[in-house]
């Protein structure tokens, strides 16, 4: 079997499929990015930054919910993005003056991926499906 072929069994059969993972990945992409700013150059919100991490993560793997197969897809989903969150915070350590390594945020990262690939056992794991239409 192709590598091609195998990688779309990986994700699910989505009308525009292409433009929808490059969506997912310029999220991802803005995380990155956001976590490697300096915090007096983002908007100050009325929440802990540990709450931020859990949110931001549990969007990513939401989302991934509606881009990838269950199984195997998202358990590797789920572990590139907690080796993500474990990048981040090395790079906000040894990149970064105005930003700190700290276990909290990859604890809270990793309870965002959890609530966000929760959704794999609803039925709200098919919306993207029944919204954009099958390939």
């Amino acid at each position: 079997m192709s590598a091609r072929r195998d990688r779309h069994r990986w994700v699910k059969p989505l009308r525009h499929r292409n433009a929808w993972l490059a969506l997912w990945l310029a999220a991802v992409g803005a995380v990155v990015v956001v976590c490697l700013l300096p915090g007096q150059d983002l908007p100050k919100w009325p929440i802990s930054d540990k709450l931020e991490h859990a949110l931001a993560f549990a969007v990513l793997a939401a989302s991934a919910v509606q881009l990838f197969e269950r199984g195997r897809a998202l358990v590797v989903v789920a572990f590139g993005l907690l080796a993500l969150g474990i990048a981040i915070e090395f790079a906000q350590a040894t990149l970064t003056t105005s930003r700190a390594m700290e276990a909290g945020d990859i604890a809270a990262d990793a309870v965002g991926i959890v609530a966000g690939l929760s959704i794999a056992l609803t039925p709200l794991r098919d919306i993207l499906l029944r919204i954009a239409g099958r390939a």
